[in-house]
């Protein structure tokens, strides 16, 4: 598939990522800490009444220069203890709100990087997490993790305490790529790294991330880079577009200096890696993953019920509320969102001083939760039925359609340019079209406006 060079220039826009809705530039900092309390406690009466966890370690050994994340400098690594204590005070203050009979489907660690501290920290998480909620027998237990930062002691630590899925930051195979972006290789072959985990009695699934668009980085380079990927036989792989916003992290300045790819050469290389990943067996899904035929995450899409937050995509029997800890982490409930402080040291104050850590948050309308589950739907499943939406929402189809924006002259628009057919009752997504998802996406939002300093492109 090519795509017209006018075509990426028309939609190549500031338009919201969506791991959210509404985006997280729209929370405020009304948030008190009874009504913090009044909304944890809602939310067991909220769908999905499953129940997810992220904790947040915001560690690094050193900052990649592309990295838009929440993330510190490690130093002498003196904040870990009293961030980690912090931390497990923090769950203890949440979980006495919540209904013990929940199930907790879903754990993920994220950062910065979690396996930059000392494994016997990750343990004591997951063992309190074990203690303070009903964790489900088939419960997912992930990490992000950096293979710079693994050993055999390390893997095998994480095989003990319980993990089933690993997604491993490669970002590039290219060792120079590597240099300009400031990521230190994986300190072992991926290959020696995959195989520990495999070793252990019980599965443990593999997720190995990449991101295009980085300097030094071309079609034939990030080709070669997909290759070598397809033959360490991950269950998921995913290709992150490089979203460039050095008004929010200055560190991204550096990469203009060096040179980013044109908007062209990254659609080229992902157009590439797809075809590639598609002739070995990995189909698309949603915006950037592509997973193997029996991946429960295909089998939901091909069902119409994937779902995604900022943790990643999900099925519906597996995604839960999200529960979030640590600095800067946010919580996603089924009618708010509330963030934590970003600072460390603010984050460890509070905590100690007894109360829930909360910076800004935002509590949806009615009308906001319709426009949301449209998004999603679009987004993950690249279709909309108004007619199974309805009975999701549990509303009349009309109620939906006249909640989101449906301009016919804009739909006509997309037709047009192939991305999308639609009818009374469907909107279905082009493979073309799933390139400009977010510009679709944002047609249906009554609150999207093209803000050049509060989005990144769509390409």
């Amino acid at each position: 598939m090519k795509v017209d060079k006018n075509l990426l220039e028309k939609y190549n826009v500031p338009v919201p990522r969506y791991t959210s809705y509404p985006p997280a530039n729209h929370f405020t900092d009304e948030f008190t800490q009874d009504e913090f309390k009044n909304i944890i406690i809602d939310s067991n009466s909220g769908k999905p009444e499953h129940i997810a966890v992220y904790i947040h370690i915001p560690f690094c050994e050193k900052i990649c220069f592309y990295c838009g994340c929440n993330t510190c400098s490690l130093g002498s690594g003196s904040q870990i203890k009293p961030y980690i204590e912090a931390l497990l005070k923090e769950i203890k203050m949440v979980s006495q709100h919540l209904d013990k009979s929940r199930k907790l489907t879903q754990i993920h660690f994220g950062g910065g990087t979690p396996n930059s501290i000392p494994s016997s920290y990750i343990n004591q998480i997951i063992e309190l997490i074990f203690e303070e909620f009903n964790v489900s027998p088939d419960a997912e237990i992930a990490m992000e993790c950096h293979p710079a930062h693994l050993d055999k002691n390390y893997i095998n630590d994480l095989i003990n305490a319980g993990f089933n899925r690993i997604s491993l930051g490669i970002q590039d195979l290219n060792l120079s790529v590597l240099k300009n972006v400031n990521r230190d290789p994986s300190a072992m072959p991926v290959q020696e790294i995959i195989d520990l985990f495999k070793s252990a009695k019980h599965k443990i699934n593999i997720n190995l991330d990449f991101i295009y668009g980085l300097p030094g980085q071309n079609v034939e380079s990030f080709s070669k880079t997909m290759n070598e990927a397809i033959a360490l036989k991950p269950e998921r792989l995913v290709t992150f577009s490089y979203a460039h916003v050095p008004w929010v992290k200055k560190n991204q300045l550096i990469l203009e200096k060096k040179g980013l790819p044109s908007p062209e050469q990254k659609v080229d290389m992902f157009l590439t890696a797809t075809s590639i990943l598609n002739a070995n067996g990995y189909k698309s899904l949603g915006l950037d993953h592509f997973v193997l035929e029996e991946d429960e995450l295909y089998k939901a899409m091909t069902n119409n019920s994937l779902h995604r937050n900022f943790q990643g995509y999900a099925t519906r029997e597996k995604t839960g509320q999200v529960y979030a800890f640590g600095d800067s982490s946010i919580t996603q409930l089924d009618n708010a969102y509330i963030q934590n402080v970003k600072e460390i040291d603010a984050y460890i104050d509070t905590v100690n001083a007894g109360n829930v850590p909360i910076d800004k948050g935002y509590k949806m309308k009615s009308d906001e939760i319709i426009i949301r589950e449209v998004i999603t739907q679009i987004m993950c499943n690249m279709k909309i039925n108004w007619d199974e939406l309805a009975i999701i929402l549990n509303t009349d189809k009309s109620v939906i359609k006249n909640t989101v924006v449906i301009d016919n002259d804009i739909l006509k628009e997309f037709e047009a340019d192939k991305l999308l057919s639609f009818t009374e009752n469907e909107i279905i997504v082009s493979d073309l079209g799933s390139l400009f998802i977010r510009n679709i996406a944002a047609s249906l939002d009554p609150a999207y406006k093209n803000q050049i300093n509060k989005y990144s492109k769509s390409v």
